[in-house]
């Protein structure tokens, strides 16, 4: 009898999960949701030097929901890959480490090298916390008050705000870690990954390589048999690309499909429908930014190394970056819209680099019109979009030049040129308001003038 009952249910279970294959659950969001654990614990494991458990527990749970409990995982410490399954059968996806590329989706096996490698040839370089200075151009109760007060009181919210640090005439004035982070935890950047393409646009666009104008100049698109051939770089680096790659980070969109479920993305990309002509319609979609990230990437060597090694060399190192990790998908091709991994001190180097106009010292990188370039509202965001970055409304109590990068979860960076200040919190921030626009508030109404009287808010 017991024998029957237990072969009735097991009937039962199959005949469910073979139903269930149809379904739009099966087809599409547990496919992500397995690839967004196996690729997000792979780095924030290797990468980031985050405990797994830990991560899994404020970054990925929240977004999973109830079907967090189906998703499984396991971590090989040899080979540095973690793979994730539902109860660990079915809809499997594996990421791997690999030195200075960090961790990629491995959906073919057999055409994935899991030996190359590109160590790093610096380290991080940590600013020195100048007090002084400090103490010379803030309230230094208040400002202490404004970062240690982006964290969180665990009686009132879970913001899991894991950095800040705040950054004055490029001089370290502020930072606070959660103890299980510090200083030297590449922080995941998501979408401000896209403020670094920007920026590679305008080191390219400088040193003649590229014109972000130019039609035809995006690989994936070429033999497009419509007018997409058309789609510059400045399009989709403006959201302007006019193909149908929604973004609603829900598992089901085709940017979800297009993160977790692909070996190519920029191939993906392209294969897109077309919704409207280049330029005429605003709408942020991650594919844009794949689709230009290859083709500045093709500029960059004939292979990944070469890439790589050359993005180090034209962005990074000038910037003094040393350890910045920009994750290519299976293909080879940079993950320009998402994924990559930086200190706070690095990703506060990059935008210090738009807080002094494009130059390093006496190097100009970009060009000297570029803030004016990624400053510009693009048409059809309602004035919320530039380039590459995103923009303050009138009621956010920011200086009208603000840029920001932002990316999921909460990470964002404040650059404010006309007062020198750059800001940038980190976190895994899910279902509740990071409130990091009154982190960067509270910094610049305890910042002080020269005179020493308080910055108005």
């Amino acid at each position: 009898m017991i024998k029957r009952i237990a072969g009735g249910i097991a009937a039962v279970l199959v005949l469910g999960l073979v139903g269930f294959q149809f379904t739009a659950t099966s087809r599409h969001f547990l496919p992500s949701g397995t690839g967004i654990v196996a690729k997000q614990l792979c780095s924030l494991t290797w990468v980031s030097g985050l405990d797994t458990d830990y991560a899994r527990e404020i970054y990925l749970d929240p977004l999973l929901g109830g079907a967090g409990p189906l998703i499984s995982h396991s971590v090989n410490d040899e080979r540095r890959s973690v793979s994730a399954g539902v109860f660990g059968l079915f809809w499997n996806r594996t990421a791997t480490y690999r030195e200075g590329l960090g961790c990629t989706l491995v959906h073919q096996p057999r055409t994935f090298d899991a030996q190359l490698t590109v160590p790093f040839a610096q380290e991080f370089d940590p600013f020195t916390l100048d007090t002084t200075h400090r103490d010379a151009h803030f309230d230094t109760d208040a400002l202490t008050a404004a970062i240690e007060g982006a964290f969180d009181d665990p009686q009132a919210d879970v913001r899991h705000t894991l950095g800040v640090a705040v950054f004055h005439q490029g001089r370290l004035v502020g930072e606070h870690y959660a103890p299980q982070a510090s200083r030297e935890t590449r922080f995941h950047g998501w979408s401000m990954t896209k403020s670094t393409m920007a920026t590679l646009a305008g080191v390219l666009q400088h040193q003649g390589r590229i014109d972000i104008h130019e039609t035809g100049a995006i690989p994936a698109l070429r033999d497009a048999r419509d007018d997409r051939r058309n789609i510059t770089i400045s399009h989709l680096l403006r959201m302007t690309g006019g193909l149908e790659m929604m973004e609603y980070n829900d598992g089901y969109d085709p940017n979800s499909q297009m993160l977790f479920t692909q070996t190519d993305m920029a191939a993906f990309a392209a294969r897109a429908r077309r919704l409207h002509q280049p330029g005429d319609h605003w709408q942020y979609m991650s594919g844009d930014t794949i689709l230009a990230s290859s083709a500045m990437q093709a500029q960059l060597g004939d292979d990944l190394v070469e890439q790589t090694l050359a993005l180090r060399a034209e962005l990074f190192e000038p910037l003094g970056i040393g350890n910045a990790v920009m994750e290519p998908d299976q293909s080879g091709t940079f993950q320009g819209s998402s994924y990559m991994y930086a200190t706070a001190h690095d990703w506060a180097r990059l935008a210090l680099l738009y807080a002094n106009n494009g130059q390093v010292g006496e190097t100009r990188l970009l060009p000297e019109d570029w803030y004016d370039v990624v400053s510009r509202p693009t048409d059809g965001s309602d004035g919320a979009y530039g380039m590459g970055f995103w923009l303050p409304s009138d009621g956010d109590g920011l200086p009208a030049d603000t840029i920001m990068l932002s990316g999921f979860q909460g990470q964002w960076g404040y650059v404010m040129p006309s007062e020198d200040l750059v800001v940038v919190r980190f976190g895994a921030t899910v279902g509740v308001n990071s409130r990091s626009g009154r982190l960067a508030q509270a910094i610049l109404a305890a910042k002080r003038t020269s005179d020493g009287t308080e910055t108005a808010d």
